[in-house]
Formats: C-alpha cells, sequence, structure tokens
C-alpha cells in the first residue's frame, strides 16, 4: 500500500487530506509542521510527502531541503495558499516533484499523487538501470531505451552501427556494449576512419609487413590483428573509400585478412562495431557506400539520440560537469541558477553533449562564485560559425512599458501576465508541443496543461 505522509500547521487540511487519501486506499500519516514531518520520516517509510510551504516552525521549503539530502528518492509535492513564482522555482529547482496553489480540487490533488508514486517508480527503475552504464549520463526515456538494448545487444556477437550526430557519444555506447560482451576482458580498438590518410588506411586496419613501402621498417600490427578475439570500432565509417570498403566486407564475410605487401591470409575472430554521423541510405542511393557492407554492419543498429531530444537529461549532466570541472579547477562552483538552467533548458545544443561539457567546462573556469550566472554562459553556435552570449528572452518588467505600469498592474496581475509570457514562449519554441513546452519550462506536464487551461490558450 503506498504510503503517504500529509504535512499541514492547519488540522482541517490535515484531516481534509486524510480522510480523502484514506478513502482513494493510501496510508497516510500526518505532521503539523517541518519537525515533526522529519521525526515520522526517521520512524516510518514513505512513498511521498505532501507538505504546505508555509508553516510555523520549520517550514515547507526546509524541509524539502532536508527530505532531499537524506532521502533524495522520497517525492515531494508542495501545496500553499501564497502562489509565490519564486517559491515555486525554488521548490522545483531543489527536488520537488510538483506544486499546487490552494485552492485545489479533489481530481488535482488525485492526479499528482498518481503521477509522483509512478514517477518514483520510474525513476528507481531508470536508476538502477542507467547505474549499469557508468560511462553514459543520462536517465531519459530515449536513453533508458538505449541501455536496454545494449543489454540484449551486448552479449551476442553481432556486429553493430551506431547512428548519431557528432558529440552524442557514440563511442560511449559502442564502450558499453564491448564492457557487457562475452570479450570485456579482451581488447577494446577504436579507429576514427576520417583522421588517417587514405594512402595509410588499409595499413592501419589490416596492418603491413616489412618492406611493402617507403617508410614500412618493420612489421606492423592492424587494426583486426589487435582487436583479434575483441573488438574493433571503427567511428566515422561512412569516409572510407570504395576499395577499403571492400577489404573491409571480406573481412566480415570471411574473417579473414592480408597485410599490406604479405602473402599469407591471416583469420581474426572480431566483433565490429561501427558508427556514423551521415545517413548511410543516402551514401548508398549516391553510390558512395556498399550496400552489402552497409547490412553486414548494420545487423543491430543503435541511434543515440541529439541531447535538444533528450532535454530531461541536461540537468544531470550538468551537475555531472560541474563536478568534473569544480575538481578540475579546484574550485567550489556546486549548482547553476536557475536562470542559466533555463538558458540551457532553451538551446537546441548543435553541438549535442561535447558543447554541453564545453560549456560547463568555460563556466566553471570563468565563474568567481560558487554558482553559474547565464552570463558565465557562452553557447557556441558551430552551424554558423558564430559565438553568442545568451541571456534571458524576457523578464517581468517586459510584460508592460516601463516599472510604474508594472506596479500600477499589482503583484497578482503582474505575475498572471508573466506566466502567460513564459507559457506562450515555450509553447512556441516546441512548436506547441505541450510536452516539449512543459521540458523546457521544468514543470511537469500536468502543471503545464492545467496553466494552459487557466489562460485559455488552447
Amino acid at each position: 500500500m503506498t504510503s503517504i505522509l500529509v504535512v499541514d500547521d492547519e488540522r482541517s487540511m490535515r484531516d481534509f487530506l486524510k480522510i480523502l487519501l484514506v478513502k482513494e486506499g493510501y496510508q497516510v500519516k500526518t505532521a503539523a509542521d517541518g519537525n515533526q514531518a522529519l521525526e515520522s520520516i526517521a520512524e516510518h517509510t514513505f512513498d511521498l510527502v505532501i507538505t504546505d510551504i508555509r508553516m510555523d516552525g520549520m517550514g515547507g521549503l526546509e524541509l524539502l531541503n532536508n527530505i532531499k539530502e537524506k532521502h533524495p528518492s522520497l517525492a515531494v509535492v508542495m501545496i500553499t495558499a501564497f502562489a509565490s513564482p519564486d517559491d515555486a522555482v525554488f521548490a522545483m529547482k531543489n527536488g520537488a516533484f510538483d506544486y499546487i496553489s490552494k485552492p485545489f480540487n479533489v481530481d488535482e490533488i488525485k492526479t499528482v499523487i498518481i503521477s509522483a508514486t509512478s514517477k518514483k517508480e520510474q525513476t528507481a527503475e531508470a536508476r538502477s538501470l542507467s547505474a549499469s552504464f557508468p560511462e553514459i549520463i543520462g536517465e531519459s526515456r530515449e536513453m533508458l531505451k538505449i541501455f536496454e538494448l545494449i543489454q540484449r545487444v551486448a552479449p551476442t556477437p553481432a556486429n553493430v552501427l551506431i547512428y548519431g550526430e557528432s558529440g552524442t557519444g557514440k563511442e560511449l555506447v559502442a564502450q558499453a556494449i564491448h564492457r557487457h560482451s562475452q570479450v570485456a576482458d579482451r581488447e577494446f580498438v577504436p579507429i576514427t576512419c576520417s583522421a588517417i590518410p587514405q594512402e595509410l588506411m588499409e595499413s592501419e586496419l589490416f596492418g603491413h609487413v616489412k618492406g611493402s613501402f617507403t617508410g614500412a621498417i618493420s612489421d606492423k600490427k592492424g587494426l583486426f590483428q589487435m582487436a583479434d578475439h575483441g573488438t574493433a570500432f571503427l567511428d566515422e565509417i561512412g569516409e572510407l573509400t570504395p576499395i577499403i570498403q571492400t577489404k573491409l566486407l571480406r573481412v566480415l564475410q570471411e574473417r579473414e585478412i592480408k597485410p599490406v605487401g604479405g602473402t599469407q591470409i591471416q583469420t581474426v575472430d572480431v566483433r565490429i562495431i561501427a558508427a556514423t554521423n551521415k545517413i548511410l541510405e543516402e551514401e548508398i542511393m549516391a553510390g558512395r557506400f556498399r550496400e552489402d557492407l552497409f547490412y553486414r554492419l548494420a545487423v543491430v543498429p543503435i541511434r543515440v539520440p541529439p541531447l535538444r531530444e533528450r532535454k530531461g537529461d541536461v540537468p544531470i549532466l550538468v551537475d555531472f560537469f560541474l563536478k568534473k570541472y569544480s575538481e578540475a579547477f579546484g574550485k567550489e562552483v556546486q549548482e547553476m541558477s536557475s536562470y542559466a538552467m533555463e538558458v540551457l533548458m532553451k538551446y537546441d545544443f548543435p553541438g549535442n553533449v561535447r558543447e554541453l561539457e564545453n560549456i560547463i567546462e568555460r563556466g566553471v573556469a570563468l565563474e568567481s562564485s560558487n554558482i553559474i550566472l547565464p552570463e558565465s554562459l557562452t553557447l557556441s553556435a558551430f552551424r554558423s560559425g558564430k559565438e553568442e552570449s545568451v541571456s534571458r528572452d524576457f523578464s517581468p518588467f517586459q510584460v508592460v512599458a516601463n516599472e510604474d505600469e508594472l506596479f500600477a498592474m499589482g503583484l497578482e496581475d503582474a505575475i498572471a501576465e508573466t506566466e502567460k509570457k513564459y507559457l506562450k514562449a515555450a509553447l512556441e519554441k516546441s512548436g506547441n508541443s505541450k510536452m516539449g513546452a512543459a521540458e523546457l519550462l521544468r514543470i511537469s506536464f500536468r502543471s503545464l496543461r492545467y496553466k494552459v487551461k487557466k489562460y485559455a490558450m488552447g
């Protein structure tokens, strides 16, 4: 039975929620403030905490921080009669599952509870699965599908073709496949096909014998010889010339190689993982890539999504890179400001994870405080070859012409106008996708749907 702790300094609200939730089949305990809540959490196991924000004694935000410090996987939903955007941002940024304003209807609280408890189960499953692949940072649905595929294909000898834009982490996926394979104790030998002059490619792949060409002063093993009984990783496979493609096809079909200048055919037993940022089907149609080689390589195709398609992984990637470069630079930059994170969540990352790492490395290097602010972020527009400093697209003061007009509106109206502007911008940015807009705003889909309905935005 799902166990819920209700925290509110108003007894009537505690009793109301307890009666409601017990009728729904939940096991419920209550607490009158944050201190009582922590005592109850220390004595019992809960699946969800529902807490008011403004309370005598320890308030909801302080309680949230204490819970996330000691019980990071425990879901927390914040409820308050004071609709403060600052409190909402703080709560969500510090790990709250959702934020609901009083008065709320019964269906709304039921929906939030169902979402929070199911999210906890999904998050636990995601963390368990992603823990098997520490070399790859990600807990999004897109990455979980890749982890599951790796688990299925890794123990087999099947060749794998990894698709993905530059900077998405294709080699990390290849390494994970090798690490979970039957030959994990053997060599993983990578080669970047575009980085080697074409005249030397045959020697790099198949080796050569002494005197076979100028400069061949001794015998040399090639990639497949070094990876014998292990894994050979061929990155940027689409750059191979037709001649090399033909020779590679023979390796795949016959498991044989002949070193440059040699006469003896050697047998090799190699699992091949290839990667490309090209669409090889188009290369085949253009006559630049052999169709039979493609089918030999792509026994199991894996597509690594660009970062813009898995924005949910941006926060955990940011945390990872913050720790990495804070340690490397001897700094104490511990977090990203909410506005800086907002900038990142709205950016498309043409350079993918590699670009995000560069952004965080630069931000840590330039930041003089212990928190990265928007002005420390310089997002490189790789496609245009330019660099542009990104600031917030709008602020509350842009809702109206001047500050006097802003204050004349009153706080509630100003908050409403600002919220509508954020919603409109997020919907436009995401192509009117509510899921995409919710991701950009870092709120739940349910919250976004409620706000869109509230402001009659479609």
